[in-house]
């Protein structure tokens, strides 16, 4: 497989996702211990925004963007072994998150924010960052795992893992939130979904979602899922909403449950409530994406039970700049990706 010379990518310089510079430049060869993947799909999350804001915490201010790419192997370092050009892969988020928990130095080497990312045709990976793309799933598809997805599997059959028959409160209908959605379906359990969108529900409703509620409609949500629950509460919470939801995630989750800290896309400035979680024996549990191991397992559930990722809508190359402004609108269910190839 021929290898270019050049390829394009994007920058950004944190002054806003309209300002992101297409740019040619020189394709490097892969060291000894590294691949060169040839980007088919990059999907987007709620983080891309904020490096394109420049208000990503420790974010480099000249950076190629995005973490979550999915490619083929066109070119491989003279150490390689076990992995051949062809093979369909998306590299780790953070790529020396190999397995265990993260640290400091592993956080750094996070794509898209810390070092450069993957919104550009080729990208040159160190080899143990890489993980296969399940058989079943397109380059479209594969690009939405790295994050949104590792994120809701490591939240649900992380540290405490949820059963069948559990109840999972999924807040919202984005990326992280549908595949939750998915996840504990996939596993067994009674899910609920909660969004301002009528419509949103419905297709919550289409992957199997037993029990949905508009919180437009019905702001005491909490109250409604405890009622669903029989008063218990459920056993976990994917809680994507933050300060403005956090408090009524105590109050609807169960005693000794699970809230599990994924975002802060509702604003606000309320913190953990401290009191009701010594009381309820609460765990809240901040997630920062998952493992290279972790996303290895993960496939293997979503091999399965053949689950395959929501992608919203598509954009060209080209149109990056259009993709980022349609996940702003928050107009999407799932997943908003990026083609190249």
């Amino acid at each position: 497989m021929s290898v270019p010379s050049s390829f394009r990518e994007y920058r950004t310089q944190g002054d806003g996702h309209q300002n992101l510079k297409l740019q040619s430049v020189t394709l490097p060869k892969p060291k000894a211990s590294e691949v060169t993947i040839k980007i088919h799909a990059v999907s987007l999350q709620f983080r891309d925004l904020m490096v394109s804001k420049g208000i990503y915490p420790q974010q480099l201010r000249d950076i190629v963007p995005c973490s979550d790419g999915a490619g083929e192997i066109v070119a491989l370092g003279e150490e390689v072994k076990g992995w051949k050009v062809g093979d369909r892969v998306c590299p780790n988020f953070a790529l020396d998150h190999i397995h265990g928990d993260v640290t400091e130095e592993i956080k750094l080497t996070g794509l898209g924010g810390h070092i450069d990312g993957v919104l550009r045709e080729y990208i040159n990976v160190p080899v143990h960052s890489l993980v296969r793309i399940p058989e079943h799933l397109s380059y479209e598809e594969g690009s939405t795992l790295p994050c949104a997805a590792l994120t809701a599997y490591n939240a649900l059959l992380g540290p405490i893992p949820l059963k069948g028959g559990d109840y999972v409160l999924i807040l919202g209908t984005g990326g992280v939130s549908i595949f939750g959605a998915q996840i504990a379906l996939a596993s067994g359990a009674t899910v609920i979904v909660t969004s301002s969108s009528d419509e949103k529900l419905q297709i919550a409703k289409k992957l199997g979602v037993q029990h949905t509620i508009n919180y437009k409609k019905n702001d005491k949500w909490d109250e409604e899922v405890l009622s669903i629950t029989g008063g218990r509460g459920v056993d976990h919470i994917i809680e994507v909403g933050g300060p403005n939801t956090i408090l009524k995630s105590g109050n609807a989750v169960r005693y000794g449950g699970c809230v599990h800290i994924i975002g802060f896309v509702s604003g606000g400035d309320n913190g953990i409530p401290v009191g009701l979680a010594i009381i309820k024996a609460i765990n809240f549990r901040g997630i920062l994406i998952g493992s290279v191991k972790q996303f290895e397992d993960m496939n293997r559930l979503l091999t399965a039970r053949k689950i395959h990722p929501v992608v919203d809508k598509v954009f060209p190359f080209e149109e990056a700049t259009e993709a980022y402004a349609y996940l702003e609108s928050q107009k999407h269910v799932g997943k908003v990706v990026i083609k190249l190839a």
